[in-house]
């Protein structure tokens, strides 16, 4: 597929802050394509970087065959020729400005005469679901609504590539999760090219044709479908970036692989070499739990209501991990466990990680999951 945005070698530092050393990365034309990552790790830089608000120290940036950015070469595009729409976090209207003067700003600027900024006007703003709005002020505004009228204003010069910088992160749970279907929508049907910026696990999966995963030192660890990204991960931080993560230490012995440092053998999948320190990976919902029967033996530490979820801490033999069974399961199949309650745990899948790869990452786990 042909390239729309191509970035090579990208090196940019604050005085002696590295945010980026030689990053490479490149994304497909009509692809939505999501850059996920923990808060200042430098995915808003990077994205600076390609709308043309910041320089790179070095390194190439290319949009479609131009390149915008090449300090050695002298070469800096300014923002307004580089062919692309942007969306803020904060919405960034004019508070001063109906929702028409906002939207068709852009054309104004461009010398578009009236009936066609008219026309165009009212047709990208019904585009974003705000017929009957044009005249109001953003003070008038929903936080959805704004956001719409910033989305608006981004796609009415008819951009190629729509850059994406956290755009629903100061809306609410439900207008998040509306707004993040709308704007896969338009991308479809409009035919651009996005490239979005987020931390939200969820919109990225529920978006997104390609995912790449940057962690906390702007070092990109794997780049792939969203399914790749859930299902295959490459190394434990990306699992455990994509959701509540356990990892359970398992120590070879002989023939058998057991349970930290205790006794217990796993005998569900194994790993496929010889080391004999290994971490499995696993989610909540890898998890089985019970009374009795073959399988781990631990001890609830902390039974949790969540209303739809019971969410159990379960310590085996000084480990921690977490599950969680739907409220009517628990009740009907008597999985309702209480504070050091006595349990029984098995496993649907497991992913293995050689222990080495969790060395020097600990601190970017913290917090993210249930950690051995």
């Amino acid at each position: 597929m042909e390239e729309i945005i191509k970035i090579e070698g990208i090196v940019k530092n604050y005085g002696k802050h590295k945010v980026h050393d030689g990053l490479d990365l490149a994304v497909q034309r009509g692809e939505c394509f999501t850059l996920l990552g923990p808060s200042g790790c430098g995915k808003t830089v990077l994205l600076r970087l390609i709308a043309g608000f910041e320089q790179p120290d070095a390194g190439k940036i290319s949009i479609g065959d131009t390149v915008v950015t090449d300090p050695a070469g002298g070469v800096n595009f300014s923002p307004d020729s580089r062919g692309i729409g942007m969306v803020f976090q904060d919405y960034a209207v004019w508070p001063h400005m109906s929702v028409f003067d906002n939207v068709t700003y852009p054309l104004k600027l461009a010398g578009v005469s009236k009936d066609e900024m008219l026309a165009r006007g009212m047709e990208t703003i019904a585009m974003v679901g705000m017929e009957g709005l044009d005249k109001r002020l953003p003070s008038e505004l929903s936080g959805g609504q704004q956001q719409r009228v910033a989305l608006a204003r981004a796609l009415i010069a008819k951009p190629s590539l729509m850059l994406l910088d956290e755009p629903l992160t100061n809306l609410d749970a439900n207008l998040r999760e509306e707004m993040r279907f709308e704007i896969k929508e338009l991308q479809r049907k409009l035919d651009i090219t996005v490239f979005y910026v987020t931390h939200d696990q969820e919109v990225a999966l529920a978006i997104s044709d390609r995912i790449a995963i940057m962690d906390d030192v702007g070092k990109i660890r794997q780049i792939g479908s969203p399914w790749d990204i859930f299902e295959s991960p490459a190394d434990p931080f990306v699992f455990s970036f994509m959701g509540i993560a356990n990892f359970l230490p398992v120590k070879r012995s002989g023939k058998d692989y057991l349970v930290g440092n205790g006794s217990q053998i796993i005998n569900w999948e194994k790993p496929s070499n010889d080391s004999s320190d290994w971490v499995a990976g696993f989610r909540p919902s890898d998890v089985e739990i019970a009374h009795g029967g073959d399988g781990l033996r631990g001890v609830i530490k902390r039974a949790s209501f969540l209303g739809a979820t019971m969410d159990y801490l379960v310590d085996i033999d000084g480990t921690h991990l977490r599950t969680s069974v739907e409220t009517h399961e628990a009740l009907a199949k008597d999985l309702m466990f209480k504070d050091d309650e006595p349990c029984v745990i098995s496993f649907r899948n497991l992913l293995w990680f050689d222990a080495e790869s969790l060395k020097g990452i600990e601190k970017q786990l913290e917090g993210k999951g249930a950690m051995a």
